[in-house]
């Protein structure tokens, strides 16, 4: 690193960060491994699953369970770009990323974040469109238009990702190069700045998360309402209690979701809780790509079947010709 003298501030050419993580000792790092590894583990067995199962059972070939799949192949590259780094942290000294390391987690970080919030709303309106409207669903929502929500929503993550991360790291760092954090995210780093950091904080982060985070629960919001009325406008209990439990499980994700997103970046204050921040980060980086596909699998029958048939299929003894 380079320092530049700039008044009574010591800016310096960043070559690479030191990525604190958590506080305490060898035993309690040894702990946060293990945390982590099990999360991380559930969450990418679960989500392949997920992805699998989806891909060969035909009858879960319909645009709610298209989107699924999306879901948990964003919830395992969200896990995946966050998990590693950390998990060899734990067992480090160094703890370095490097100055372009860094740049690459956070952009596909934001990227996958944003893209997960907007594949949450689309999946509100798929079920919406389902409930309130069955008859023109297989015009509504063909496969084309799924196809084109899904890339809507990794376009609206990439714009989001180029944005955060234009306006962050062209920032002049001070002397420190230590980033309270287990991984490169906006708030700590802006801390590290040397310019006035008004525009980030308010403009980018505040606004362009909030505008995000409020514009798709508004959507979430809106869509369940409708299907709420229509729900309880029927006279079939048993259709009432399969649309429910299918809506339930979605109404999870995006609580649990949104929830810890709005905590952490849709509030001013969120930028100055980087200790809450760490924790709350926890969750939606591991914890919720883990919860998801137990979420839509314990709670959707069709789920459930799909992967009995497929367990059923990989036991039975054609599968295994050879071993008779």
């Amino acid at each position: 690193m380079s320092p530049q003298g700039d008044g009574n501030l010591s800016v310096m050419s960043l070559q690479e960060f030191v990525l604190d993580g958590f506080e305490g000792g060898p035993q309690t790092q040894a702990l946060l491994f293990a945390l982590f590894l099990a999360l991380y583990v559930v969450a990418v067995l679960g989500n392949i699953t997920m992805m699998v199962v989806i891909t060969l059972d035909a009858r879960l070939h319909s645009p709610m369970y298209f989107f699924l799949k999306n879901l948990s192949f964003v919830d395992l590259c969200y896990s995946s770009v966050i998990a590693p780094k950390a998990l060899v942290n734990f067992l480090s000294s160094s703890k370095v990323i490097t100055f372009e390391g860094c740049i690459i987690q956070f952009f596909f970080f934001a990227l996958l974040g944003t893209t997960e919030a907007l594949l949450l709303a689309v999946m509100a309106y798929d079920r919406f469109v389902a409930v309130c409207s069955p008859l023109h669903c297989p015009i509504t929502m063909c496969p084309s238009v799924c196809a084109r929500l899904v890339l809507v929503s990794y376009c609206g993550g990439c714009l989001n990702s180029i944005l955060q991360a234009s306006f962050t790291f062209t920032l002049p760092f001070c002397s420190s190069n230590h980033i309270d954090h287990f991984f490169c995210d906006v708030p700590p780093l802006l801390k590290l700045a040397c310019a006035d950091t008004t525009t980030n904080e308010l403009l980018v982060l505040f606004a362009m998360c909030g505008l995000i985070i409020v514009g798709t629960t508004l959507v979430v919001l809106t869509s369940y309402g409708y299907i709420t009325v229509t729900i309880l406008r029927m006279h079939s209990g048993g259709g009432r209690h399969k649309l429910f439990s299918t809506c339930g499980s979605h109404m999870t994700a995006v609580s649990l979701f949104y929830g810890t997103l709005f905590v952490m970046y849709a509030q001013p204050g969120a930028v100055e809780s980087v200790e809450q921040g760490k924790v709350v980060s926890v969750f939606y980086t591991l914890v919720i790509p883990m919860l998801n596909p137990l979420i839509y699998s314990l709670r959707n029958k069709d789920v459930k079947d799909a992967l009995r048939r497929l367990a059923n299929s990989f036991f039975h003894p054609a599968f295994y010709p050879t071993l008779l």
